[in-house]
């Protein structure tokens, strides 16, 4: 089988699922597992692909997304050209593993999708918050702010690690947010995740020396902490690891705020 990836979290799921063989071309962000996608042709960033491309590589299926604002017009291109395509829209966790089965069931891995479901499952499960859950925010992107809300896996993935998501009342995907709602809502801590940018150039200190938030929790306690969007962003098994770092900030800031004076 010939499988075309348009999006970063459908190659992960693919190689996952044990059928990295499968692939004979990635979109141009794609960078996990980096021996796979090193060795395969680039059909475009994510917004920009070659239809042309991808039709050369005649593929049987390919993977497209509708996570990925402004993608509607690959989605385009891809039916204009007669090409077989899915194009998943996960909101919640149990979105994502629906796509992964689904994916499965085409590439003929039924079973070991299931296995990476229950892995997921398993991993990224919940437990009855015993005291008040502390408040996080995260940032898709810094100027202007702009944060997940609740129709996002993200949201189950911060409830289950015992954390609330500081605008988790909002029926949104995402959301931009001025510098002075940010600080109306005072998150115990903000995750910087930002989409497109390399981890090395996450800089807690963009968000440590904005003026406004000077006497914000998460400034004054030193709880700007970094998580690679391909942890959080991406609706792929790597999610399993940015839910064991939010489990972590759940626990340091349990920890912190016990050993604090009252």
């Amino acid at each position: 089988m010939r499988v075309v990836s348009l999006t970063c979290s459908n190659t992960e799921i693919v190689c996952s699922l044990g059928c990295s063989e499968y692939l004979v071309g990635v979109d141009s962000h794609s960078d996990y597992p980096q021996d796979v996608v090193d060795r395969l042709p680039r059909v475009g960033p994510d917004l920009t692909i070659d239809i042309e491309r991808v039709a050369e590589l005649k593929p049987d299926l390919v993977l497209a997304s509708l996570t990925v604002p402004g993608h509607e017009t690959v989605i385009q291109g891809l039916e204009s050209a007669g090409l077989p395509y899915i194009a998943p829209e996960p909101v919640c966790l149990n979105d994502v593993y629906d796509d992964i089965l689904q994916i499965g069931e085409l590439l003929g891995v039924t079973d070991r999708a299931r296995s990476v479901v229950r892995d997921m499952q398993h991993h990224i499960r919940g437990e009855t918050p015993k005291c008040q859950s502390a408040s996080l925010l995260i940032q898709w992107w810094p100027k202007p702010v702009i944060a997940p809300g609740r129709l996002s896996w993200v949201e189950d993935m911060i409830q289950a690690a015992g954390l609330s998501n500081s605008i988790g009342d909002k029926d949104v995907k995402s959301i931009p947010l001025t510098d002075e709602h940010v600080k109306e809502l005072d998150p115990d801590a903000v995750v910087i995740s930002w989409c497109g940018v390399p981890f090395e150039k996450y800089r807690p200190i963009v968000v440590y020396r904005n003026p406004l938030w000077q006497e914000s929790k998460f400034v004054r306690n030193q709880t700007v902490i970094r998580i690679a969007e391909a942890y959080l962003g991406r609706p792929s098994p790597r999610l399993m690891t940015g839910f064991s770092q939010l489990r972590k900030i759940a626990s340091d800031l349990k920890k912190n705020s016990s050993s604090r004076p009252s």
